[in-house]
């Protein structure tokens, strides 16, 4: 199921991380460029983490807070802007994806696969 244009929620999502690219992918993300971070924060996208897990295969499992009313239109203007495209263009190689068709982060369907939120605890 993928995020519609509903208003304030959290999101999870998840995708493999090809297991030679763990170090480029850590790294990158300890210096995440200022533009993406800034492009982020204007997608009205709070609380954002990424995890990591290495068995049985490298995962990533992202969390984040929308606090926005349009997502379908806070994530075209995400993906609209040149750096943003840059940087998926970067990181996208070191990713699969475990949606069917997907070919990367610009194009549909979603490149991260969607999670249903069962439980939450404030």
């Amino acid at each position: 199921m993928s995020p519609t244009n509903q208003g304030p929620r959290r999101i999870g999502q998840w995708l493999y991380l090809r297991s030679e690219c763990i170090d480029e992918y850590k790294k990158c993300h300890a210096e995440v460029w200022p533009e993406v971070l800034e492009q982020i924060k204007d997608s009205n996208i709070k609380d954002y983490s990424i995890f990591l897990t290495l068995s049985p295969r490298p995962t990533l499992f992202a969390s984040f807070k929308y606090v926005g009313n349009a997502f379908d239109e806070d994530m075209q203007r995400m993906a609209a802007n040149p750096k943003v495209q840059e940087w998926w263009q970067m990181t996208d190689r070191m990713q699969e994806s475990p949606v069917e068709g997907a070919v990367g982060s610009a194009s549909g369907p979603g490149w991260w696969g969607h999670t249903e939120e069962v439980f939450y605890m404030e």
